[in-house]
């Protein structure tokens, strides 16, 4: 495979996150970026490790997000974080200010009528795919076919990669006896008919958990997680698969299920419609008046201002809808030691072990005494 037919020098790059990277093609332009110097390279979450310090060498590196193993690339001071809403990507895409010259994508082998599924994530790729000069797609016989927007023929790639390898996994450990005891807390302001929104992680795959037999509720958000076919949607609809191999068989070709762009998923108008519309976060920190830094923990930047923003506004804005940011006792603080991602004015109910603290309408002082209560510090 020789990238160089497509890729040039100084281009700028794209490819799917998580367990959407296409991991051939990422060790191709691993293997060959020297001859491809000065590429700038616009990653989402990483969990494979293939892009490494040393690879900034030739690349440019970029993101979103300092998750996974992008938090090493931001260690080492290789990785140029973009700080912005998750439903600003498709229109900074769109304008040129976020530029992709060429796509690499991970994509399903094609349905018997010829179309081929982006698989496992839509997201920013959608508007990128329209954007791009070039789509390089590998297909990955191990990739389900879902139903996904756009969906692909085979005239719309400009090279292809036959692979035959598992995607990336994200596994979730057990929850520990303080994740189980917050997420029992967590469930119990999730309004009946709720669509839930959440994000990865222990913590969120024990939210879901706690919320198994409701058979009540819809799923909306930029993540469809490992435990969301326990709770049995009526619909779900996501950006990303983001799990193991289980998750990827209940999603292979289910009508219930609809990947999407970050414009649906998390863009204003769409997240409007949605009617007791509940958004689950977690946070890096919050402090005693309801600011919450998703973004920088102990001087790293590990986490990203995301889509938390995005959701926590539409459920504050939903009918019978409530923003709920679950997180450890030991993470509410007096002062942030890290940027203000989400403000305190959209501040909704926050979770720990130790109860629950609900905001909405409170002053200052009394947002201090309720969350001094839940620190376990009162």
């Amino acid at each position: 495979m020789k990238l160089a037919s497509v890729i040039r020098p100084g281009d700028a790059l794209m490819w799917g996150q998580a367990c959407a990277e296409p991991q051939t093609l990422v060790e191709a332009l691993v293997a060959e970026r020297a001859a491809l110097s000065g590429c700038r390279v616009f990653m989402g979450s990483s969990y494979s490790g293939l892009v490494r310090p040393q690879h900034a060498d030739h690349l440019q590196l970029a993101s979103y997000c300092g998750t996974g193993s992008n938090r090493a690339l931001a260690d080492a001071g290789v990785l140029d974080i973009l700080p912005v809403s998750y439903s600003q990507l498709g229109s900074l895409i769109r304008s040129g200010r976020l530029r992709c010259d060429v796509l690499m994508i991970q994509v399903s082998p094609p349905s018997r009528q010829g179309e081929y599924s982006l698989g496992l994530a839509v997201e920013y790729l959608a508007p990128a795919f329209h954007e791009a000069r070039a789509v390089i797609a590998e297909v990955n016989d191990q990739v389900p076919w879902t139903h996904t927007e756009p969906r692909l023929r085979r005239e719309d790639f400009d090279l292809v990669v036959e692979s035959s390898r598992a995607p990336v996994y994200l596994p979730f450990a057990a929850p520990s006896d303080t994740e189980r005891q917050i997420a029992a807390h967590a469930a119990a302001w999730v309004p009946e008919g709720a669509t839930v929104e959440c994000g990865i992680g222990t913590l969120p795959n024990a939210i879901l958990s706690a919320l198994v037999g409701r058979g009540d509720l819809s799923y909306h958000s930029g993540v469809v997680c490992e435990l969301v076919p326990q709770i049995d949607p009526r619909r779900c609809t996501g950006g990303a698969l983001m799990g193991t191999q289980a998750l990827f068989e209940w999603a292979r070709e289910n009508p219930v299920l609809r990947l999407t762009s970050s414009d649906v998923t998390h863009g204003a108008r769409s997240l409007a419609s949605i009617e007791r519309f509940v958004a689950i976060n977690s946070a890096v920190e919050v402090d005693l008046t309801g600011q919450i830094n998703g973004e920088l923990a102990r001087g790293s930047y590990v986490g990203a201002v995301g889509g938390a923003l995005d959701f926590i506004r539409a459920a504050n804005a939903s009918q019978d809808g409530v923003s709920i940011v679950a997180l450890a006792a030991a993470r509410v603080v007096e002062k942030l030691s890290g940027p203000v991602s989400v403000p305190r004015s959209e501040a909704g109910i926050f979770v720990t072990e130790h109860g629950a603290a609900d905001l909405r309408g409170c002053t200052l002082r009394e947002r201090e005494k309720r969350m001094r209560a839940i620190s376990g510090r009162s």
